[in-house]
């Protein structure tokens, strides 16, 4: 994984007011709570005194703690133990009774954590043009892949007339002209991929198409964010969110801004999403069959031209790799 960068993590709908959840990410076991007020907070899930779940035990004082269910520690949202029952409500509790917190931001409908060592100076942003305007349907699923293996077969255009052959990938336009990349910063790269069907010429190099011809296109943001630009007022969106190194949770959704309704285009939305299922598991069958499971900068592949935004998105990650151990 990328070290210190903000990751999404859950949908805003799975944590209700008052709710307190267990989950795995990262490969670490994570306790989720939302307070009264609405705030959204996490700690490690393996209590410091015997390595009892946290997340089976309860809120108390409106959320601004939680009690686990073994032997009733109590302990804040930093982490720390504020009460061990067995010694006295007002007994002190030594410092080392505590367990990891961490930084968490809610925006765009998504909880994010902050993966990583050092204190974020920045909050993570969604795709700044999905505007309020567009109405979404959500799906989540599980992978058993890594995140990085979920995130390259939406980065790769070569696929498409081959695993999606009666969906999205219809028309038998197996050539591959290009496909541009463009990076939008260091953490933001927009590709436009320009298929066809097979005439006998060759593949078209990047130099020889130009990307005003063609208004769909798609974009990829570190560490884990995915946006097919379809139309103006139609995108699909995925979050790929680590859970450990063989297994990923996959957020789509399909946004649909067509009418002035909300509640219609939110009704579109839902209507669309079966399709989008459908093509989804059409990867999952190819991808979870992949090897090995997590994918790096160099393996033992032979690549091609219409690999170009996976071979950007290697080298970028391996930089942001090594960027965040220094």
């Amino acid at each position: 994984m990328i070290r210190n960068q903000w990751y999404i993590v859950l949908s805003s709908k799975e944590l209700k007011k008052g709710q307190l959840i267990g989950v795995k990410r990262f490969g670490v076991n994570l306790a989720f709570w939302r307070d009264e007020g609405g705030n959204v907070h996490c700690i490690s899930d393996i209590c410091c005194h015997r390595g009892a779940s946290i997340s089976h035990g309860k809120l108390i004082g409106g959320g601004e703690r939680v009690r686990c269910p073994f032997h009733g520690f109590e302990y804040d949202p930093t982490g720390h133990v504020k009460v061990i029952p067995a010694n006295g409500r007002k007994a002190p509790v030594p410092k080392n009774f505590k367990v990891q917190s961490y930084t968490t931001y809610e925006t765009a409908g998504f909880i994010w954590l902050w993966y990583g060592e050092k204190t974020p100076n920045t909050t993570p942003k969604y795709f700044e043009d999905i505007t309020n305007d567009l109405s979404y349907s959500e799906f989540k699923e599980v992978w058993n892949v890594h995140y990085s293996r979920a995130i390259e077969n939406q980065l790769d255009p070569v696929h498409l007339p081959f695993v999606h052959y009666n969906t999205i990938g219809r028309g038998n336009r197996t050539i591959v002209d290009g496909p541009i990349v463009k990076w939008i910063d260091e953490t933001i790269f927009f590709f436009y991929v320009f298929s066809r069907v097979d005439d006998g010429t060759l593949a078209k190099k990047p130099e020889q198409l130009d990307i005003e011809k063609t208004k769909a296109y798609l974009e990829f943001k570190f560490p884990n964010i995915w946006q097919n630009h379809i139309d103006k007022k139609l995108r699909v969106t995925a979050a790929f969110v680590p859970i450990d190194q063989e297994h990923t949770m996959i957020y789509l959704r399909f946004y649909v801004g067509f009418t002035k309704s909300f509640l219609l285009n939110k009704l579109i939305a839902k209507l669309g999403m079966p399709f989008n299922k459908i093509v989804l598991h059409q990867d999952k069958r190819v991808v979870e069959k992949q090897l090995p499971k997590k994918s790096e900068l160099r393996m033992d592949e032979n690549l091609i031209p219409g690999d170009a935004p996976i071979i950007e998105y290697r080298k970028r990650r391996e930089e942001l790799k090594n960027l965040s151990i220094l």
